[in-house]
């Protein structure tokens, strides 16, 4: 076996499944560069046949994408293949993943098939993607829960056909360290070609233990391919970290004894954009990326870092990206500093109109707050208003007044379909009443399902990021806002939730 380990990204695939954590394609691209700089080895950027805006997505990213594989979802059928082929022609290295169920429940209640007809489209789906791309991955779905001998059969099958990859699911997050480490062993072992593929792991978080699950996997059953998410976005309890396995594996080599090609230090950084693009606040005590990771409260530990930083650290803060000097810019600061900031922070924007709107909104906040932070810039390129998205609504101005003992009034000018409106509302307070004025002209009658407000950097100067996630028709949507006056922040974050809403994009789901 190979002592390298590969590191899967699925933030853009996977990641995205999370309700409300939809990108669009330039925020993917944004997020798939940093992943670039991040060296990660493969970048799952979506799944082609799903919608044609994941199809253009992926396409954005492999035509963009030149140090990592760029890989696309596909169900096993001829559509879904030949669609992320399609996606993925221009990547200098293109991987085609392709699965279907195999567990019992799977095959019974979804897809309505024999062991026989999915034994057979599982061969057939990986034959024709073979004669797409060199790089095919094979995912039994649910494979954990699967029958042993009859994952045998199919996983043989498939790398005879020529699947390069074979990854073993956790689809429900089902799975717990010791057994799910000799499952893969098993396979691995019972299976006659199994030397002919790399060996896969995608753990869910459901218990808990994705990291942990996926570690077994590598440890145990030996497998050198590690799926996982920035902040361990996913859907339901998410996925397994990335920032957690790869720290891991780097701090404890003397364990695990394998190498990795990430460079570590772009870590912070992705889990800030990641956190940003999608509205999911990172948790404080959150490992290696949260504002705690290495923070010491106690008195004891304080004295112990002071003499000796191994007494209580076993990782350099400065290794994963965190700098003890956050702040980077001022209102003094030139063009061509904000530029190499932008380029620092793995932020590459589209045009040169771009680069013109957002410096001059970075010109704007810094009149208004003295210290601008590395997080305030990507609140700022985030905003719909540089990257020049479609904008059905967007934001001019606002004004509320709000007095104890008196119902608060808010008037918000905006525009809908480029014209200037201008909305009054009351509410429980001025958030409601801005809110409320909004949708008092807009009618989407959308369900707020979340509502939140996140601090970007540590002060009261601080711009406060806001997070507002609707619903409607079964479409779930997050925006995103940021300002210094919390209001406007809220504001901001409803008109980009209502874009997104009122998008034609369609989604479909996929396999966990």
């Amino acid at each position: 076996m190979s002592d390298q380990l590969i590191i899967f990204d699925t933030t853009l695939r996977d990641g995205e499944q999370s309700p409300g954590a939809s990108m669009t394609k330039d925020e993917k691209l944004r997020i798939a560069r940093q992943l670039e700089r991040l060296r990660v080895d493969v970048i799952e950027a979506g799944f082609a046949a799903s919608s044609n805006g994941d199809f253009e997505a992926v396409q954005l990213v492999a035509n963009n994408i030149k140090d990592s594989t760029v890989c696309s979802l596909s169900r096993a059928n001829d559509r879904d293949i030949s669609r992320a082929a399609e996606a993925l022609k221009g990547a200098p290295r293109s991987r085609i993943h392709t699965f279907i169920a195999t567990s019992e429940l799977h095959m019974e209640k979804k897809l309505r098939m024999t062991r026989d007809q999915v034994f057979e489209q599982a061969k057939q789906a990986v034959r024709f993607a073979r004669n797409l791309v060199g790089d095919v991955e094979f995912s039994p779905e649910d494979g954990y829960r699967s029958d042993v001998d009859f994952l045998c059969r199919v996983i043989e099958a498939v790398i005879a056909e020529g699947a390069t990859t074979i990854n073993v699911p956790d689809t429900v997050g089902y799975a717990v360290p010791e057994l799910y480490g000799n499952f893969i062993k098993t396979l691995r072992e019972r299976v006659p070609n199994s030397d002919k593929a790399i060996w896969s792991v995608h753990c869910h978080n459901d218990l808990g233990m994705a990291v942990a699950n996926s570690l077994a996997g590598v440890k145990i059953g030996g497998a050198r391919q590690i799926e996982c998410t920035i902040n361990g976005l996913g859907e339901r309890a998410g996925n397994c970290s990335l920032e957690e396995v790869v720290m891991a594996v780097k701090t404890r080599r003397d364990y695990f004894g394998l190498g990795l090609n990430i460079d570590t230090q772009h870590i912070v950084a992705a889990s800030r954009m990641v956190s940003q693009t999608t509205g999911f606040v990172v948790q404080p005590n959150k490992a290696v990326v949260g504002a705690n990771a290495f923070a010491h409260a106690s008195g004891i530990h304080q004295d112990g870092v002071l003499k000796a930083r191994d007494t209580y650290e076993i990782m350099r803060a400065e290794d994963v990206g965190w700098s003890a000097n956050k702040i980077v810019l001022g209102k003094l600061s030139g063009r061509n500093a904000f530029k190499q900031r932008l380029q620092d922070l793995g932020i590459q924007l589209q045009s040169e109109a771009e680069a013109n709107t957002a410096f001059a909104k970075f010109k704007e906040l810094a009149d208004r707050k003295s210290e601008i932070f590395d997080e305030d810039i990507l609140a700022l390129v985030s905003d719909e208003s540089v990257t020049h998205e479609k904008e059905q609504y967007a934001f001019v101005s606002l004004s509320q007044h709000s007095e104890t003992g008196e119902r608060p009034q808010a008037t918000v000018v905006f525009t809908a379909n480029g014209e200037e409106v201008k909305s009054v509302s009351d509410g429980n307070g001025p958030v409601d009443a801005s809110l409320k004025a909004i949708e008092a002209h807009v009618k989407s009658g959308a369900e707020m399902v979340l509502y939140s407000v996140n601090a970007i950097s540590g002060s009261t100067e601080s711009q406060g990021e806001v997070t507002v996630r609707l619903q409607n028709s079964g479409r779930v949507v997050n925006g995103v806002g940021a300002d210094p006056d919390i209001i406007v922040a809220s504001a901001k974050a409803y008109l980009s939730a209502l874009n997104k809403l009122h998008s034609t994009a369609d989604r479909v789901a996929a396999q966990g």
